[in-house]
């Protein structure tokens, strides 16, 4: 039986993982940077011009968007330390996308590195 990290390693020897040195070209060089976390992780914190698609609801969301149904499309994923991103950028090449990248080490090798992320604005109370 196969374990989650199985998946994950399978998925890593099909895709182009970027390093994070690498990672800011990618997203230059993107027609759209795609956060697969979980809302609340969004939320709290993402890449610049990320869009939000939940893993779970990755490949429904690009098929309903016309916009994104072009199969060269330039596409970068992220998701918290990079595991979840391989799953999906294996699914998105099984789905006919041929440049699809991952961001090794994910959104928190991202924000470890002092790049930029966007964060909810803090009321204030005055």
């Amino acid at each position: 039986m196969k374990t989650p990290l199985d998946l994950v390693q399978a998925a890593k020897a099909r895709i182009t993982e970027v390093s994070l040195d690498a990672a800011e070209q990618a997203l230059r060089d993107a027609d759209v940077l795609i956060d697969v976390r979980e809302a609340d992780e969004f939320a709290a914190g993402h890449i610049p011009g990320a869009l939000h698609f939940s893993r779970g609801m990755l490949e429904f969301k690009l098929a309903a968007d016309p916009s994104l149904q072009r199969r060269d499309l330039q596409i970068v994923l992220y998701c918290k330390t990079s595991g979840r991103a391989a799953l999906a950028a294996a699914s998105l090449l099984d789905m006919g996308y041929v440049h699809v990248k991952s961001i090794a080490g994910g959104f928190d090798a991202w924000a470890a590195a002092g790049k930029p992320v966007n964060k909810p604005a803090t009321p204030a109370f005055d």
